[in-house]
């Protein structure tokens, strides 16, 4: 079944935990005893309403202070697909969380308060989506029920996106604008009679509408060996397989491809897919590469075609955004770690602070905890890479304190 990735965004109160316990309500997705906690908890509250945001908020403070903190993934499955929800805080001081929810994710829903329109914190969500470039927009502007489900409040926050819309860089993202009523369950799964004005879809009919080919990026192949397979067993005596995960495109029998660094040439002979052999291997497959002649293949090489050769270099500019309480200074040094190739290396300068308001950059010399700026970094062997806007799976990498082996913080490659 096909597995889509969503990351939510909205300021605080907007109501990103209620809708995705709506979600999970309104498919049935909820365990009886987690509704009987949720009927009881709001009784208890004095709510004449279901407080669905208990779904989802799992640590203390979260329910205490009715918002959430960390990121929480949530699962939940429908006739037609399984989705995981990445529930990110909405604080400035947590866009660190933001940019980990979103950076796996294939679609974002940005939740609007209908009461408050366009804010601050919207520029700021939309931006890290632009900056990971996430394909997949849904706005949803919620709490119209708080609006007397106005029509020209909709299209006025409609009108207010676009216009930040417009400064966007990322010319495939597809951006799409759903009124909503996440308590009451307006147009989240089924649609609301009291909006009979939006002929659109719902979100979930939205996300259920969604291709392959709306939300996966389209780029070179690339294929990260994770590990060599030598079963050594009577029945695969001189087996030979090379396993990893396929991005940027789709790979098949046949095709000359180039391993690197060694930059020693083959061709492909067979795929495996657990107990199964295919002739093609479709982006986003875990797999198993025969090459026809054996070669030294291991963990932290790259498979590529011939003919789609990524840039090879020890300095990379960079996009990083810092998520250490220790500032990110030249002359630091930090392990990074580029799909499963992990490196030394050495911080050559900081440039600047990017503003998350699309206001520009700052000149700067440092980043401190949640900032995001451009860096120069020193490598002490080269990578073999693509940048992040023409391949994000290998253009993307994470930085690690070599002293106390904490994700300092997480990049992409310009």
């Amino acid at each position: 079944m096909e597995v889509l990735k969503i990351a939510t965004a909205g300021s605080v109160d907007d109501g990103k935990s209620t809708l995705i316990g709506r979600l999970l309500y309104d498919t049935k997705s909820l365990t009886t005893d987690k509704i009987e906690a949720i009927e009881k908890s709001s009784k208890q509250k004095g709510y004449d309403y279901l407080d669905f945001s208990l779904a989802t908020d799992g640590l203390v403070a979260e329910r205490e202070q009715g918002i959430t903190i960390d990121v929480a993934h949530i699962y939940f499955s429908t006739a037609k697909k399984s989705y995981i929800i990445a529930d990110t805080p909405g604080h400035v001081e947590y866009t660190r969380n933001m940019v980990t929810g979103a950076s796996t994710s294939q679609v974002s829903i940005i939740l609007i308060d209908a009461r408050k329109g366009v804010i601050e914190q919207t520029y700021r969500h939309f931006f890290i989506n632009n900056l990971l470039r996430v394909k997949e927009v849904i706005v949803a502007i919620n709490k119209m029920d708080l609006v007397d489900y106005s029509e020209e409040v909709f299209n006025k926050i409609k009108a207010d996106f676009q216009a930040l819309n417009a400064k966007s860089t990322f010319q495939e993202q597809r951006v799409s604008y759903i009124p909503l009523s996440a308590i009451n369950g307006g147009n989240v799964v089924d649609k609301s009679v009291n909006m009979a004005w939006y002929e659109g879809q719902t979100v979930l009919e939205h996300l259920e509408a969604l291709e392959p080919a709306d939300v996966y990026e389209k780029g070179k192949t690339r294929f990260p060996v994770q590990t060599v397979i030598r079963p050594k067993t009577e029945e695969y005596h001189d087996f030979r397989g090379y396993a990893g995960k396929l991005y940027g495109n789709n790979i098949k029998v046949g095709d000359a491809v180039t391993v690197l660094p060694s930059l020693t040439e083959s061709v492909v002979t067979k795929i495996h897919f657990f107990d199964k052999q295919f002739d093609e291997a479709s982006v986003g497959s875990s797999i198993t590469l025969e090459l026809e002649n054996d070669i030294n293949v291991t963990r932290g090489d790259m498979i590529v075609k011939s003919s789609e050769l990524p840039k090879v270099e020890k300095d990379i500019n960079t996009t990083v955004c810092w998520m250490d309480s220790k500032k990110l200074v030249a002359g630091s040094k930090y392990f990074v770690q580029h799909n499963t190739n992990r490196v030394l290396a050495k911080i050559d300068s900081v440039k600047n602070v990017i503003a998350t308001d699309f206001s520009g950059t700052k000149e700067a010399s440092q980043l401190a905890i949640n900032e995001i700026g451009e860096v120069n970094i020193k490598l002490s062997k080269a990578i073999y890479f693509d940048a992040y806007n023409d391949n994000k799976s290998n253009g993307a990498f994470v930085l690690i304190d070599a002293a106390t082996n904490t994700t300092a913080g997480v990049g992409f490659i310009n």
